[in-house]
C-alpha cells in the first residue's frame, strides 16, 4: 500500500522536474530524454524548474531541499517488460530506487533524498516516473525503440501532477529547436545519434583488442593493489 506524506503545500509549490541517468548507455538515458523533450513543447512558470541532473547524485541535493514538489523521470527496473512505465509515489520514492538499482546513479540520488529529509527539507510530494529499460550494454547506444515510445506518455503523466497542482503548462507554437537544449548541446539525440561511428567501427561491449592484449593482466587482488596505490604517494597516492 502507498503511503502519502500528510503534507500542506504552498499556494504556488516550488516544482523541480528532474531527468537523471546516463546518456552514454542505452536506456539508461530515459530520464535526461525526456526531461529534454518536456523543455522543448512547453513553457512553465517561474516556480517550474526543469533540469537535466544526468549523473551528478549528490550535488543535486540543494535543488531537490529547494522544491517542495519533485517530479524525477528515470529508467528503473521494476522486473517488467520492456518498455513498461510506472508512478511511484511519495514514500515509495526513495525505498524503491534503492532495492532495485541498475546504476550507480540511483544509489547516489538514493542519497540525495536521504540528506534532504535528513536536513528537514525533503519535498513534501514526490512522483517518480519510470520506464522498465530493454539495454543498457550499449556504450554509446541510444533509447531502445519501446522505451523512446514512453517520452510522450511520461510526459503526459507529468503534465497530468502539474494540473492537479494547479499549474497549467503552455504549450508552445513550435518547439524549440535542438541547440536550445537544457541538457548538453554536444548530446542533444541529432547529434549524439547522428554523428558518432556505428557498432561496427566503435565497439560498445568492450574492445576485444585489449582484452585480447599478452601484455595485460588483471592483478590478483584488485582491492589490495588499490589500497597499496593509495598508500604510496609515489604511484599517485595520497
Amino acid at each position: 500500500m502507498r503511503k502519502t506524506r500528510e503534507v500542506i503545500l504552498p499556494q504556488q509549490p516550488r516544482v523541480l522536474i528532474l531527468g537523471i541517468g546516463n546518456l552514454l548507455w542505452a536506456d539508461e538515458g530515459f530520464g535526461v530524454r525526456a526531461v529534454e523533450e518536456m523543455h522543448r513543447r512547453y513553457l512553465f512558470p517561474e516556480n517550474v524548474v526543469l533540469m537535466d541532473g544526468g549523473t551528478q547524485g549528490i550535488y543535486l541535493v540543494q535543488h531537490v531541499r529547494d522544491a517542495d514538489v519533485l517530479i524525477v523521470f528515470d529508467a528503473v527496473d521494476y522486473g517488467l517488460p520492456p518498455g513498461t512505465i510506472r508512478r511511484v509515489e511519495d514514500d515509495e520514492v526513495p525505498q524503491f530506487m534503492g532495492c532495485k538499482k541498475i546504476s550507480l546513479h540511483q544509489t547516489g540520488f538514493q542519497e540525495v533524498l536521504a540528506m534532504a529529509e535528513m536536513m528537514g527539507d525533503a519535498p513534501g510530494r514526490l512522483l517518480l516516473i519510470g520506464v522498465q529499460p530493454e539495454e543498457l550494454d550499449d556504450y554509446g547506444g541510444s533509447l531502445r525503440d519501446c522505451v523512446r515510445a514512453q517520452i510522450d506518455p511520461a510526459i503526459a503523466m507529468a503534465i497530468e501532477e502539474l494540473r492537479a497542482l494547479g499549474i497549467e503548462p503552455r504549450r508552445r507554437a513550435v518547439p524549440l529547436p535542438p541547440e536550445s537544449t537544457i541538457a548538453c548541446p554536444i548530446m542533444t539525440p541529432e547529434r549524439y545519434e547522428g554523428e558518432r561511428p556505428d557498432a561496427g567501427e566503435a565497439c560498445r561491449i568492450g574492445d576485444p583488442r585489449l582484452l585480447a592484449d599478452a601484455n595485460f593482466s588483471p592483478p590478483e587482488d584488485l582491492d589490495a593493489e588499490l589500497e597499496a596505490i593509495l598508500a604510496d604517494p609515489g604511484r599517485g597516492g595520497a
